[in-house]
């Protein structure tokens, strides 16, 4: 099997993850090149049986589904939701893709930029207490999984780690953002160099970071949309307005008010805890708070009309206004 430099193409599949029947990438240099610390053998099994397992159940259990347009962004982000089969093996992609990705031999590795030597010191002090702290989150996880450095909704670096094939990205993990490093702490990433010495294998792994591919990693992070879509899926208060909202407005467009005429105490309750929520930090600011407040005396006045029994014309009408002051708050959460 040939070995080809990583392409620009492979680069833009971690970030954006084009929907399509998924395909095992190619290692950016031969598998004898990452030795001492990970020996060829490793290398290639891991790589081309146990990456290419993730790829191929991965296909056989979105093939046939709507879940084949999907990106993989998509199918992480609301993992919860996914089938065992899906969740694990897309996550399983994802990973491995990511690791590959940002291996090199010593002499092949670049110089980490500026941008992410100022964030880590911010976060960490310095690269040795970043290496400590995500060390420890390597060996100290129980089983099988990933220790992670990312980049948070608030475009913070954090270190954190996930067991089996989940990630950050993923609505089951308690920690998330988008990770711009990844080490494999499954034992078929080291054993058999390393045996049972998981220690071991963590102090040699990083002899093949390419701090130059982590660095790229880290800008591509930052301006990613996907930390948006991640900060708003944690801000379950917004997520469940938003879906009473979807499910009373669109039918009152179509003159059906019974599903509001049902569910108008339920929307206030929902902008009342939407107003009363821990807002994320990249939309703390006095608008935002004003149109909740807003958005809680319109569903306020839109619930007593319902039960006072008024007019259609009035009932779509103020509806219209609620959802409109929705629109404004989700404007609102676009910087």
């Amino acid at each position: 099997m040939k070995i080809i430099a990583l392409s620009t193409f492979f680069i833009s599949f971690i970030t954006l993850s084009i929907a399509q029947q998924y395909s095992l990438p190619s290692l950016r240099f031969e598998y004898s090149a990452y030795e001492p610390h990970i020996d060829a053998q490793t290398m290639e099994i891991h790589l081309t049986k146990h990456h290419q397992a993730y790829i191929n159940n991965l296909n056989k259990a979105i093939s046939g589904t709507k879940l084949e347009s999907f990106s993989l962004n998509q199918l992480l982000l609301n993992a919860g939701m996914r089938s065992d089969a899906v969740r694990n093996n897309a996550g399983g992609h994802y990973n491995h893709s990511l690791f590959w990705q940002i291996l090199a031999p010593e002499n092949k590795q670049g110089s980490m930029s500026a941008e992410l030597k100022s964030a880590l010191e911010q976060e960490f002090k310095s690269l040795d207490s970043l290496k400590s702290k995500l060390g420890a989150a390597a060996a100290k996880h129980f089983g099988s999984g990933w220790a992670w450095l990312i980049v948070t909704p608030d475009k913070k670096l954090k270190v954190t780690s996930t067991s089996n094939q989940d990630n950050p990205i993923m609505d089951v993990t308690k920690e998330r953002g988008i990770p711009i490093l990844g080490v494999d702490v499954w034992e078929h990433a080291y054993y058999l160099k390393y045996q049972n010495k998981r220690g071991d294998y963590l102090n040699s792994i990083w002899k093949l970071i390419d701090w130059q591919m982590v660095s790229t990693n880290y800008i591509t992070a930052l301006n990613d949309p996907l930390l948006k879509e991640i900060a708003d899926d944690t801000w379950p208060e917004i997520k469940e307005f938003h879906k009473v909202m979807s499910q009373t407005f669109h039918p009152a467009e179509k003159d059906d008010l019974l599903p509001l005429q049902a569910r108008s105490g339920e929307m206030l309750a929902k902008a009342i805890l939407l107003k009363e929520s821990v807002i994320p930090v990249n939309y703390q600011k006095p608008e935002l708070k004003a149109a909740m407040l807003k958005l809680v005396k319109d569903c306020d006045e839109l619930d007593k009309l319902v039960k006072k029994n008024a007019k259609k014309i009035v009932l779509k009408t103020k509806i219209i206004q609620a959802h409109d002051t929705f629109h404004v708050i989700q404007g609102l959460c676009k910087d």
